[in-house]
């Protein structure tokens, strides 16, 4: 792909040349001015850009209400920031306007021509998003829904297994634990704190570790396998609460990736937080807007970076909010 850019970028200036040495309005000999003109030109189409990204920042920041990274910030314009400090300086140095009035004029003709891309729809599926469809489809749409016939779906799934147990889940959905470093580890008592007063995570006991398995033929492979696991939250003074819950595979897959930059160069220069979000956003749009998983699956965001949180703590935050009278559910199994 980068190597498509040089060569695109390469045939581009080669016609810029063209029409230079081709022209006969352009006098060579006034060199300088020729410079002015285009650092000029420069830092109009830098501002232009700035302008743009700007406006998309403040509107990602006002609509998901994300505080301001600077660090991403710096990282992503530091080139442009230098590019139009190197232009304006150029200008400033030859003692002329680096706004002139044709900047305005310039900036119109750009919303003009930048107005038609308003009117088409776009195709575009970046990373973030290919994994949210990804695990959708792949994944969660295997082990939510029933399918009529082998498989009753994921909450008579649970039924199954309390009446099997003699447990309660006070909420018969699949919590999806989305972590800030992307780590996710084979059992998630890892993100356990060594203060045993604080509510902890422990995966049930080996015979009945994992609801019943979903076995379905899918693209060729017969009696393929989907196994969620059971989990219990262990608190002081304190009936235990049963859940299931997981990680998302395809952010550990993204972990493993990240940690290997020099093999998948394509994703060296990523911003995990983006692609973080674009999974996120994207993978909720599509639970909701599918009725079979609809209040099915919830997304728990863990900052497994923050020594101060505990996700046990997190998971029964979240449970309270889904189920406010979830103590009486798990209570009334006596």
């Amino acid at each position: 792909m980068n190597n498509n850019k040089i060569f695109i970028y390469g045939i581009e200036i080669l016609f810029a040349l063209g029409i230079s040495l081709g022209s006969q309005s352009l006098n060579f000999e006034n060199l300088h001015k020729w410079v002015v003109i285009i650092a000029r030109y420069i830092a109009y189409i830098v501002i232009i850009k700035g302008t743009h990204e700007a406006c998309v920042l403040g509107y990602s920041v006002f609509h998901t209400r994300d505080k301001l990274d600077v660090k991403v910030i710096w990282k992503r314009c530091k080139t442009y920031a230098m590019v139009l400090a190197a232009a304006v300086a150029c200008v400033a140095y030859h003692k002329q306007r680096v706004l002139g009035e044709d900047f305005l004029l310039l900036f119109i003709a750009h919303l003009v021509t930048k107005y038609p891309e308003m009117e088409q729809i776009s195709c575009v599926i970046n990373y973030g998003m290919g994994m949210a469809y990804s695990f959708y489809e792949g994944y969660l749409a295997q082990i939510i829904p029933s399918d009529g016939a082998r498989f009753v779906g994921f909450e008579e799934n649970i039924n199954t297994y309390e009446a099997k147990q003699g447990v309660v889940f006070p909420v018969k959905r699949l919590f999806i634990v989305i972590t800030k470093s992307l780590y996710c580890p084979p059992d998630l008592k890892h993100f356990n704190k060594s203060n045993r007063d604080l509510p902890y995570l422990e995966a049930c006991k080996v015979s009945d570790q994992s609801l019943e398995d979903v076995e379905k033929d899918v693209a060729g492979v017969k009696n393929r396998t989907y196994r969620n696991s059971a989990y219990v939250i262990y608190r002081q003074g304190r009936r235990p609460v049963y859940l299931s819950v997981e990680c998302a595979t395809p952010l550990h897959t993204l972990y493993r990736v990240l940690q290997k930059k020099t093999i998948y160069e394509e994703l060296a220069h990523v911003e995990p937080a983006e692609l973080v979000n674009d999974f996120c956003s994207t993978l909720r749009s599509i639970v909701q807007k599918n009725p079979e998983s609809r209040d099915k699956c919830e997304l728990v965001f863990y900052d497994d970076l923050d020594p101060t949180q505990n996700l046990a703590d997190i998971l029964l935050d979240k449970i309270r909010e889904l189920e406010p009278d979830f103590e009486n559910i798990i209570n009334r199994r006596e």
